[in-house]
């Protein structure tokens, strides 16, 4: 082959390797777009040369924005990427997150303030879910047959809940005793979400807190009675679920922590915009009956407030499972992450 001849060839090559680039350019996605108007700020696009980062994230059997992220495409043109590690049961989730062993992890905020006071090196970045009167976070149901209507009536009882440490323990210990409750009188045992709706209604626990989406189960179950929401119990307060971030990734790879928050920010607000569509991914991902499927609220932009943060620190403190001053609100979050924080709100 002649000099002239590999030029030609190179040439060719590179025409077609250019017209090839801007086809894929022009092919976006519809949902990228559709998505793009429920008001979150698309993150920069890397570029071709930027290393992917990789992040390291449960693979579990329930809704979440970072699956939702992945599969509206919102994490293309940015520098990272899920990598799923497979099944991690929810209480091991924040350990592992403090570990590094997964770099992402969304749980309750005790969970996260009590890791921190243990030394963990993590931060919420996210503020993920709310609660509002028609999303609630939880619910409280028992049998119609059940003497149970009032505060007072659960002395004595059992009370099935998915987890200690979290939600479900301290907003309800919080309430109960704001009602003159003993709640050392109260058997509180740990009843997976998907199993407590059978567990009240065989009188195993006499009741049970149940979280979306299973709770549309027991709100369609004949035999049972909601008593109350966790928005009844604090007005959504303790209903903040976020997403926290290993500190070691954090401070390794800031613009993948901005793209994962940016793309949590886009998949919260598309949920809020969209909710029966976002309620129809849910039973896809679940395998559960659309009808039983409950919707989720998400805060707006993921931008975490201190009031939530504030609230679960007071209630730990008074549990005696927080020394008073070993955690302050802002050692626990920060917004430094987020695209849409103001540039004089705080964190």
């Amino acid at each position: 082959m002649t000099l002239a001849t590999s030029r030609r060839s190179a040439l060719k090559t590179l025409t077609a390797l250019t017209a090839a680039s801007w086809g894929l350019a022009a092919c976006s996605r519809p949902d990228e777009q559709a998505a793009s108007t429920a008001g979150a700020t698309a993150p920069a696009a890397a570029s071709s040369s930027s290393k992917i980062v990789e992040f390291l994230y449960p693979d579990n059997p329930s809704f979440d924005l970072i699956y939702l992220a992945d599969r509206l495409g919102y994490f293309e043109g940015t520098s990272t990427r899920p990598k799923y590690v497979g099944k991690v049961a929810a209480p091991q989730i924040i350990p592992l997150v403090g570990t590094g062993d997964i770099h992402f992890g969304a749980r309750m905020v005790p969970l996260v303030i009590s890791a921190i006071a243990s030394g963990a090196d993590m931060k919420v970045v996210a503020a993920g879910g709310k609660t509002l009167q028609e999303a609630p976070h939880m619910k409280y149901f028992v049998k119609k047959s059940s003497s149970i209507r009032q505060p007072k009536d659960l002395e004595g009882k059992t009370i099935g809940f998915n987890s200690f440490g979290a939600c479900a323990e301290f907003v309800t210990k919080k309430y109960l005793r704001e009602h003159g409750v003993d709640v050392n009188k109260i058997n509180f045992i740990v009843v997976p979400d998907n199993q407590n709706e059978q567990a009240v209604a065989t009188g195993n626990v006499d009741l049970a807190i149940i979280h979306p989406p299973h709770s549309g189960g027991a709100e369609a179950n004949t035999d049972l009675l909601r008593l109350w929401s966790d928005f009844d119990l604090d007005g959504g307060l303790g209903g903040m679920s976020p997403y926290s971030v290993n500190g070691k990734f954090a401070r390794e790879n800031p613009q993948a922590v901005r793209d994962v928050v940016a793309a949590l920010a886009k998949a919260g607000n598309w949920v809020n915009a969209n909710p029966e569509e976002a309620r129809k991914y849910t039973a896809e991902r679940i395998g559960m009956d659309l009808k039983h499927v409950e919707r989720y609220a998400y805060v707006d932009n993921q931008l975490i407030t201190e009031p939530p943060i504030q609230y679960y620190i007071d209630i730990l403190q008074a549990e005696g499972k927080l020394a008073p001053g070993k955690v302050k609100v802002a050692d626990v979050y920060t917004n430094e992450f987020n695209p849409h924080v103001h540039p004089n709100s705080k964190g």
